[in-house]
């Protein structure tokens, strides 16, 4: 099933409670990419949500209008078992209509510039695409609440 804005973006509500504990326990990468990136339309205007839950899964972050995910890899994900779970619910995301980007906690806690310019670079060809797509008008930024 392809995520819209009909079915909510495939929002899973049995999932909030553990956003909500996810949310508030959020990794220092993490925080640091929501505060000097995506929080308050900072990207580009773009509204991003923080531990979205989707499908059966919990994202990082998400931006509704780009279809995209963004997730913030720690040390954790480096054991075989954790790359697999990633790999599939990669699949799914992807398989429902998102991108899904991935850094590395290094890549965000060192690198912050880089990061934020790739995801500033990413969203301009996400938009040129969209606008020269017929079937899907281009996301408006400025729009609220959608």
């Amino acid at each position: 099933m392809k995520a819209n804005k009909d079915n909510y973006h495939l929002y899973n509500t049995r999932l909030q409670p553990f956003a909500n504990s996810l949310r508030k326990n959020m990794t220092k990468a993490e925080a640091c990419l929501w505060k000097y990136a995506l929080s308050a339309s900072q990207m580009k205007g773009y509204k991003f949500r923080r531990q979205r839950p989707v499908i059966n899964f919990i994202t990082d972050f998400m931006c509704k209008e780009l279809m995209l995910v963004i997730e913030v890899d720690g040390k954790s994900h480096d054991f075989p078992e954790v790359i697999l779970k990633d790999e599939r619910k990669q699949a799914a995301l992807e398989a429902a209509g998102f991108t899904v980007l991935r850094f590395s906690d290094g890549e965000v806690l060192n690198n912050m510039r880089g990061v934020i310019s790739f995801l500033e670079d990413w969203i301009e060809k996400r938009e040129r695409a969209l606008a020269q797509s017929e079937d899907y008008p281009p996301p408006n930024p400025r729009q609220r609440g959608t």
